[in-house]
């Protein structure tokens, strides 16, 4: 079986047109979103009239043979700019929450309904994260408790960090349904629009990817109807007994492997950054002049940017190889989709400083991008599992080994 690098003409056209909206709308209102900090609806409308914004695109490219549409999609968006890029891709997080978990039913009812069409826009929100479990999941204190008089769920807690969060129409939140069996008695839900008791809660000002929505989400005592839960009460019902017995299978194993698939998605918009970073140092390196000649004549200024494309091109392999994997239904047996995303997200930190220190004091402007390249990158060893939780799946899965 032959081994080859090359992408297939589908994935060069994809490229070549995802790159040109970014080129052409992104990058342009880039400055301007960021500076506002409110959420681009126009750029978004723009995206959803050429069909980048649809569940129709998003869901070919999930289907990708390879694995390799998503990635290409990520990396090019956000080489345009990772806030307008986050609130284009943003609604996917939710649609994929219910896609991976949800009956053909509730895909075929909910998903459709987070994008609608040019002229009636709408938004998803995933919400898990709360104030007191980011990382630790274990400790999510949102509670949903079923009214079997009504068929309903009556939900109450906080969401925070949610992406679209209070701003969208569908809001899929992750909830504890069994204290006792801490992660493994967790189940996800779907908030429909105008949901009584649903509101947005603290809008977070960011360091970076500004044109991104991002906030609290309060839920006081919502209701919703049994159909809102995702994979429907038989199922779940099935999966706590499984539980109680002591089944080494369900919600904490399930859910590692879903975010392993995921997370070369994450790791491909970092890549984005980092070579939109990269290519405005190479470009200035040309052209900038000290002492007589261009810096990057200079040898500390050519082993930089040196090391810059090694490492960008070295995520780009550990994404696709990760992307890859999960399209073929393969294990993740050395953590692959978080050792992807670690770096991935460490390489766009490191880039865009580097990039800044190139630039001197131009790069510390706003006169430049990669001031603000800068800024959006930091979030990439935070968000989506930090770069130390990354570390510690790797080190467990490569291990065997309970390190805490």
């Amino acid at each position: 079986m032959s081994i080859s690098f090359d992408l297939s003409q589908d994935h060069l056209d994809l490229r070549d047109w995802v790159h040109t909206f970014a080129a052409d709308v992104v990058r342009p209102a880039a400055s301007e979103w960021d500076e506002k900090e409110e959420f681009p609806w126009p750029i978004l409308e723009e995206a959803a009239k050429i069909g980048l914004y649809s569940v129709d695109f998003f869901a070919t490219q999930a289907f990708d043979p390879v694995g390799l549409g998503i990635p290409i999609t990520m990396e090019e968006l956000f080489w345009g700019d990772a806030g307008i890029g986050l609130a284009i891709v943003g609604t996917a997080l939710a649609a994929a929450g219910v896609s991976s978990n949800g009956t053909a039913d509730q895909v075929g009812e909910w998903v459709p309904q987070m994008f609608g069409e040019p002229g009636d826009l709408k938004l998803g929100a995933f919400c898990s994260s709360e104030p007191d479990a980011g990382s630790d999941v274990g400790a999510m204190r949102t509670r949903a408790v079923y009214d079997e008089a009504t068929d309903e769920w009556v939900i109450t807690g906080t969401k925070t960090w949610a992406t679209n969060g209070g701003l969208a129409d569908i809001h899929v939140v992750t909830a504890v349904v069994d204290p006792e069996l801490k992660t493994r008695g967790q189940a996800s839900f779907v908030i429909p629009p105008g949901t009584a008791g649903l509101s947005q809660g603290q809008k977070f000002h960011k360091h970076g990817i500004r044109a991104s929505h991002t906030a609290e989400v309060v839920l006081d005592r919502v209701r919703v109807p049994g159909r809102c839960l995702l994979g429907g009460k038989e199922k779940l019902d099935e999966r706590l007994a499984r539980a109680r017995d002591g089944a080494r299978k369900g919600g904490s194993n399930a859910s590692m492997a879903t975010f392993e698939r995921t997370r070369p998605a994450v790791g491909a918009q970092a890549v984005g950054i980092a070579r939109a970073a990269y290519e405005v140092a190479l470009d200035y390196a040309k052209t900038r002049e000290q002492f007589g000649k261009a810096i990057i004549e200079n040898q500390a200024i050519a082993f930089t940017l040196a090391d810059m494309k090694t490492q960008i091109d070295a995520s780009r392999l550990l994404v696709w190889r990760a992307a890859w994997m999960a399209s073929q239904g393969k294990s993740f047996d050395a953590a692959e989709g978080s050792m992807s995303k670690l770096m991935a997200g460490e390489t766009a930190v490191k880039v865009t400083t580097q990039a800044m220190q190139i630039l001197g004091g131009n790069g510390f402007t706003r006169e430049y991008p990669v001031e603000r390249m800068s800024r959006d990158a930091k979030i990439y060893t935070i968000f989506e599992g930090t770069s130390e939780i990354q570390r510690l799946v790797i080190a467990r899965t490569i291990s065997g080994a309970p390190i805490r």
